[in-house]
């Protein structure tokens, strides 16, 4: 399958390596199609990894997923919104605002999400909300913790494409537990865990860790 991952940091090298080596073609997005941190991921990975700007990006993938950063997503999106028309896009985004340090706020505050504003910004596009709760190393082994005894969080407004980004987290990335919280709006939910993850982070000294739903 042909699939887009916009942005060039720790999540989309993460994502876009695993997808590769899965035998998809990835091409990954940036605002300019000579990013260096793009190019140094297509030389490591050669057939099957391209970069091009997010409009390329988009225009290529039959999916997508969103691996900008915060600041970043919005903009990244419009670029490739006419490319990604219809076409279902998984929002990793999370909100966060370094500009007064450590720990990070969220700039959306309590009323929006990243992942409402990724639905806004592509209102014919499938936007599902999913893996901005975990690292990126355990988004695509998420075996690396308790053996995958663990959950995934999701969240979006259609029903089939929450369906078929289960498929995918199980799939393709090895996911055990999938929880889905309801629609976009839940985004706000997802992305303020993030202010409890940076904590953790802090008191554990590991990133490789998540929660599990128990009832």
């Amino acid at each position: 399958m042909k699939v887009a991952v916009l942005g060039t940091g720790g999540v989309g090298t993460s994502i876009g390596t695993k997808l590769v080596r899965l035998g998809h073609e990835v091409r990954m997005g940036s605002r300019s199609a000579e990013n260096e941190k793009g190019l140094a991921w297509v030389r490591s990975l050669g057939a099957g990894a391209s970069l091009g700007t997010f409009a390329d990006a988009g225009e290529f993938g039959e999916l997508a997923f969103n691996c900008t950063s915060g600041s970043g997503t919005v903009p990244a999106l419009e670029a490739a919104a006419a490319g990604l028309a219809g076409k279902l896009v998984i929002d990793t985004s999370n909100s966060l605002d370094f500009s007064n340090g450590f720990p990070p706020t969220l700039f959306t505050g309590n009323t929006d999400s990243l992942g409402e504003q990724a639905q806004r910004a592509l209102p014919t596009s499938k936007v599902v909300k999913a893996l901005n709760t975990v690292t990126a190393a355990v988004m695509v082994e998420p075996g690396r913790v308790a053996g995958g005894d663990h959950d995934a969080l999701l969240c979006g407004n259609d029903a089939e494409a929450k369906a078929r980004v289960t498929d995918i987290l199980k799939g393709w990335f090895g996911w055990q537990g999938v929880v889905d919280l309801g629609d976009i709006s839940q985004s706000r939910g997802l992305e303020s865990y993030v202010a409890l993850w940076v904590r953790l982070y802090g008191a554990l000294k590991t990133a490789d860790f998540n929660i599990k739903i128990m009832r």
